[in-house]
């Protein structure tokens, strides 16, 4: 069985503040990509990575990469993260049976969840990572709260998000990219197939503003 990582690293970062994009902002002496890739490396059914980053991150990647533990590749990310995904998904093996898809900013994934999207999206073709939403949300229309929603039916969707290759295939093949794609999820949700949402055990933040970073910093030294 082959099952690969795509790790999304193409995006610029902005909002985090930095100098660079934030996957590649140093923590103890080394990327915060680094230790999102660890996690990939010590899940055991992952055979292989394939990392998706822009044309001035690729050579740095390659260099850092050739000495890990499992085959890594590194490829051009698109103008979109739907068009690096599918830039990652082309470059999939022929031998691969499943992909799970994750963002390269969200170094605290435990490996038992990477493990639990792999063995649901096997069994059933489709599997998303998930959290409760621990906050009351409301809907807004035209300034004023027009509703409450069921927090019981309501689940943040984390990475990896987990395929079959033949139904991710699909679902990117049938898509329109030039559209607003939220996640790799919502392509498969437009096919109609099934999705298997499992709850992530842990935080599983996606480090995006100043002060994730500051908490990533934090909980990386503390060896979390």
């Amino acid at each position: 069985m082959s099952v690969t990582a795509i790790i999304v690293a193409a995006g610029s970062g902005l909002r985090s503040g930095s100098a660079v994009p934030k996957q590649f902002v140093e923590i103890k002496h080394r990327p915060l990509i680094l230790y999102t890739v660890d996690k990939f490396l010590a899940a055991p059914r992952i055979s292989d990575l394939i990392i998706v980053a822009a044309a001035d991150r690729i050579n740095f990647l390659r260099r850092t990469l050739s000495v890990v533990s499992k085959p890594v590749s590194v490829v051009e990310g698109g103008k979109t993260r739907a068009e690096s995904v599918f830039n990652g998904i082309s470059s999939l093996s022929r031998q691969t049976e499943a992909v799970a898809i994750h963002d390269a900013a969200r170094p605290f994934v435990k490996v038992e969840d990477i493990e639990a999207t792999i063995s649901k999206a096997l069994e059933t073709g489709a599997a998303c990572l998930v959290a409760e939403v621990p906050d009351t949300i409301k809907t807004v229309f035209a300034g004023e709260i027009s509703g409450t929603l069921d927090r019981s039916r309501i689940r943040r969707a984390l990475t990896p998000q987990t395929f079959r290759t033949e139904v991710i295939r699909r679902a990117f093949e049938l898509a329109d990219l030039s559209e607003p794609v939220p996640d790799d999820a919502y392509l498969v949700e437009k096919l109609g197939h099934p999705i298997t949402a499992v709850e992530a055990s842990s935080e599983n933040m996606k480090i995006t503003y100043p002060a994730d970073l500051e908490l990533a910093r934090i909980m990386i030294e503390a060896g979390l």
